[in-house]
């Protein structure tokens, strides 16, 4: 009796304790429950009180209610380490609405920012559409910023997937939100036009996918000011196809100096695979962009000419010829498929880059950049200098073991450091009036030189003109890592408190076997259903003989 009495003593001391302090213990090999020390610090000052309202709630397919479990499991680790009270709410918008008043609710959502998901619910009459909201709402010192709870559905359309990567992303979701909703700050991110550069259409995924997290927008070189380059915090140059002016470079080159950050995605070479239809051969000639001094100074040089790799991308071809004539895929080696630098967080954990005519990237001896390679082409390369021919018959000829044995060829790095500027002791180019800046080094900046100006351009259907997600072949219906490389470059360029971190984070989902579950579906429902059963029959059958065998006596 007296242990009984200290057993029950001990346990209510636990739960009195769990009442008021929050706690739990990660054993798991991936530490899935444990937040990063990012997001750690993100909570640690003190501040106002916060708002978490999840709209995922209610009836929901299982794969949802996993979603849903997993962010409230987050924002309680959230709420226990914050010094700001954190209240968090979930809740169904069109819970109790009538169905002639859900569009109004729906509309009024979506103008917060907060997107509905139409799903497919099978129920006994076969199926039925459900509306749910896959966002949440941050609310503190006077600002709310919407979290996407579910992440873009790729081309499979696999909602399983899909989720899984949701959850893993979770953490990155909600801290980069808090720290807008904390600080109010939203770096501003810039996409160069007025150089031939990507259309608005080929840019269109990737503009979209930033716009959740950064202000986006188009930065013409010849109209912006000092002002508006100082409101920058990132500038994407990708595929310009005319030169640059020099006043041009002095606005890129100020940008530098005061800790601008820029990621040049640039073909030194002009080739053009639908330039090819039709004809037998194509001239692939050297651009003249005027960038090269520009990259020499900061530390890098793309060279001139074309990498062909035998881990390549399919393209589309006609065979056979006449009314025979059929479309087929079959590998084109100068659309290469770039493999990231395993030990480089920035592109740690994502897949191979989709690339078109790629050209090598060399780094240069400039004091104080380090200098770090992200992409290579794999080990199976040939490089053709430029000019040189090109033909779709080349594809017939399937690559010489002997001849695209190579080392991996390096297609973009990274530069880390101060650089020193271009226009140091030099005259102001014409259409500068007054110098910006007379600094000879810039602040610690990084820059990253891509050979390559199609990483980051989206596909456009045929049919309708719309854009494919930024990353996925509609024609090998394969989906390729640009997108992940998009978003971990600005992460790592914009934001100085390394939140690309938790994009790293891998979180391993181990789901059931449906084939097992399909096929030994009965079995495991009669052992659910009877060993509790039997375990109570065998436990009143031991009592019965306990209370018989001891009265008995």
């Amino acid at each position: 009796m007296p242990a009984l009495i200290v057993l029950l003593s001990v346990i209510a001391v636990l739960n009195l304790i769990s009442t008021r302090y929050y706690t739990r213990f990660d054993l798991t090999t991936d530490h899935r429950f444990t937040l990063t020390k990012q997001s750690k610090k993100m909570l640690d000052a003190p501040g106002s009180e916060i708002t978490v309202t999840v709209f995922l709630n209610g009836e929901l397919p299982a794969a949802f209610k996993r979603l849903k479990n997993a962010t409230g499991d987050l924002l309680a680790d959230y709420a226990a380490i914050s010094k700001a009270k954190i209240n968090v709410v979930f809740e169904d918008p069109l819970s109790g609405v009538a169905l002639n008043a859900q569009d109004t609710v729906i509309n009024q959502l979506y103008a917060l920012g907060i997107e509905p998901t139409t799903l497919n619910i099978k129920n006994d009459n076969g199926f039925a559409q459900k509306t749910i909201f896959p966002m949440a709402m941050i609310v503190a010192n006077g600002r709310q910023i919407p979290v996407k709870l579910l992440g873009n559905l790729d081309a499979s359309g696999n909602y399983e997937d899909n989720i899984n990567n949701s959850i893993q992303n979770l953490e990155y979701s909600f801290t980069a939100a808090f720290r807008k909703v904390i600080t109010g700050d939203n770096p501003r991110i810039g996409f160069t036009e007025g150089n031939g550069e990507l259309s608005d259409l080929q840019l269109s995924d990737a503009i979209r996918s930033l716009s959740s997290t950064y202000e986006v927008g188009r930065v013409n070189l010849d109209q912006i000011d000092k002002a508006g380059l100082d409101k920058l915090k990132l500038l994407f140059i990708t595929k310009p196809q005319t030169e640059f002016s020099e006043a041009q470079k002095y606005k890129l080159n100020y940008f530098i100096m005061q800790g601008g950050r820029v990621v040049w995605s640039v073909d030194q070479v002009s080739a053009d695979l639908d330039s090819l239809s039709g004809k037998s051969e194509q001239l692939a000639f050297n651009k003249k962009l005027n960038l090269d001094d520009m990259l020499f100074t900061y530390g890098a040089r793309i060279n001139y000419n074309l990498l062909a790799d035998a881990n390549c991308v399919e393209i589309p071809l006609a065979m056979g010829g006449g009314a025979q004539n059929q479309i087929q895929l079959a590998p084109w080696i100068f659309y290469p498929i770039l493999m990231p630098a395993t030990t480089t967080k920035l592109v740690k954990n994502i897949d191979g880059i989709r690339s078109e005519f790629v050209s090598t990237v060399d780094t240069i001896g400039v004091k104080g950049v380090r200098k770090t390679p992200i992409l290579y082409s794999s080990q199976y390369n040939k490089v053709f200098q430029a000019p040189t021919l090109l033909a779709l018959q080349m594809i017939a000829n399937q690559p010489d073991p002997r001849e695209y044995s190579n080392t991996p060829q390096v297609t973009a790095v990274l530069l880390e450091g101060n650089f020193s500027s271009l226009f140091l002791n030099r005259p102001l180019p014409q259409g500068i009036t007054t110098p910006y800046t007379n600094v000879t080094s810039s602040k610690p900046g990084k820059l990253i030189v891509i050979g390559d100006g199609d990483v980051f351009k989206n596909q456009v259907s045929a049919n309708d003109n719309s854009p494919f997600p930024l990353g996925f072949d509609r024609y090998t219906q394969r989906n390729y890592g640009n997108k992940a490389l998009l978003l971990n470059i600005a992460d790592y360029l914009s934001n100085d408190d390394n939140l690309i971190e938790l994009r790293n984070k891998d979180i391993r989902i181990r789901l059931l076997d449906k084939e097992k579950i399909r096929a030994g579906k009965l079995k495991w429902q009669l052992i659910n259903m009877g060993t509790p059963l039997l375990v109570l029959i065998f436990f009143g059958i031991f009592q019965h003989y306990y209370r018989k065998h001891k009265y008995a006596r």
